[in-house]
């Protein structure tokens, strides 16, 4: 069971990119107060088509 009180994240960012250095420990939540959303494509029409630029991933 997770302890939620001794967690920190955003609750506004819903994340399930458990390989992410900002993934919380405690639940499918970011830790970063803000993201960047960016795109490969000149006119992006599905969600496939964007990336989390602010994603980092984890050090083993």
């Amino acid at each position: 069971m997770n302890d939620h009180s001794t967690c920190s994240y955003n609750k506004s960012i819903e994340c399930t990119v458990a390989q992410c250095a900002y993934h919380s420990a405690c639940d499918n939540y970011c830790t970063l107060d803000k993201i960047k959303v960016t795109t490969h494509e000149s006119n992006p029409t599905m969600s496939q088509c964007t990336d989390c630029s602010s994603f980092s991933a984890k050090k083993n």
